[in-house]
């Protein structure tokens, strides 16, 4: 099993992979660079400083958020496979912040929200399950969140779990502008 920690990000021949999932018979007959993934400060060898990613995470609140709890006994927050659809490619990120190594936005403004949070805030405001969305909708409009992004796409190439962090961006965007212009046009934000 590999590719499921996403501990091992690392620039491979100047792109950013998992090296658990690089091979050396991939490289063979030449000479292979290795160094720490970008747009990280590097605290020695391959290992970079995760501390600005990981107060993004928590920034955003990963987690289902309900406004009152059901007990247990009264069963399970249940969801149709359609509402889970909805969000599902969402939940594959394993952290490894080569999305973040790979966009350009994040190498110029590491106040940008960037993509894997991005994308997990869109999962959790897709979640059917949850009831946060008015906690993270303002986290991702913010001047440093998905307006930030200029759709240059590395972030989804570079993903070794097939998320596309882009799409997330994008469709957080067509939400925003969709609940701004009904919070304008119609009373109570068409709610």
């Amino acid at each position: 099993r590999m590719g499921v920690c996403g501990s091992c990000g690392a620039n491979i021949d100047g792109e950013p992979k998992l090296t658990c999932a690089s091979f050396l018979h991939d490289f063979k007959g030449r000479t292979i660079t290795v160094e720490p993934i970008a747009n990280f400060p590097v605290i020695k060898d391959l290992v970079v400083d995760m501390e600005d990613f990981m107060e993004k995470l928590v920034k955003i609140k990963p987690w289902i958020i309900r406004e009152k709890e059901t007990p247990p006994e009264q069963g399970e927050y249940k969801q149709s496979a359609k509402e889970l659809e909805r969000y599902s490619q969402f939940s594959s990120c394993i952290n490894c912040m080569l999305c973040y190594a790979a966009c350009p936005i994040y190498g110029l403004n590491e106040k940008f929200l960037g993509p894997a949070a991005t994308a997990l805030a869109y999962r959790y405001i897709e979640d059917s399950r949850d009831q946060g969305k008015e906690v993270r909708f303002p986290i991702v409009h913010e001047m440093e969140g998905a307006w930030e992004c200029t759709l240059v796409g590395e972030c989804s190439v570079v993903c070794p779990k097939g998320v596309d962090p882009m799409l997330a961006i994008q469709k957080t965007k067509i939400l925003g502008a969709t609940n701004a212009i009904k919070s304008l046009l119609m009373p109570r934000g068409g709610r």
